[in-house]
């Protein structure tokens, strides 16, 4: 097993270079805050405007978290730019999400927590003119030890 990554990294790798890493630790991204205007815009995006999500008020009297939480798919959502920040496939032309498995949500996202993305190839072969490749991501939630999210994301990189 090989050591936990400590710092934010980035791999450029080609698509041949990819399969020899699978079980490996690709990445570690920056942190990323999560403002109350990220969470109210996703909230306008989605017609998601649940008010655990955007009445801090509210929040601060009937909610268990005392302020408003992020929402699950907001998370989510942030698997790409994670993937992005630790993984470039210098010879592919395009990489495309193609699905998700095994997604969970164990710990809310208060508002102005941080998030950073740990990213683990767990699988890759070939496809067609190219590769698809499973990615474990595990946001990790700053200041907690259960992660906000943990999905096993699924892509495909095309020459």
């Amino acid at each position: 097993m090989s050591e936990r990554i400590q710092q934010p990294v980035k791999r450029t790798l080609t698509m041949e270079q990819l399969p020899p890493l699978v079980g490996k630790e690709l990445g570690l991204s920056e942190w990323l805050p999560i403002s109350q205007d990220r969470i109210t815009r996703f909230a306008n995006c989605t017609n998601d405007d649940q008010w655990i999500h955007t009445d801090g008020t509210r929040c601060a009297a009937e909610s268990p978290f005392r302020t408003t939480i992020a929402h699950g798919y907001l998370t989510l959502s942030l698997i790409s730019f994670f993937v992005e920040q630790t993984l470039e496939l210098s010879d592919a032309s395009i990489a495309l999400n193609y699905g998700l498995n095994k997604v969970r949500f164990p710990h809310p996202v208060v508002v102005e927590s941080q998030l950073r993305g740990r990213i683990t190839l767990q699988s890759c072969q070939a496809i067609e003119g190219g590769i698809q490749y499973a990615l474990a991501v595990v946001i990790e939630l700053q200041g907690t030890q259960k992660p906000a999210c943990a999905a096993e994301a699924i892509f495909r990189a095309l020459r």
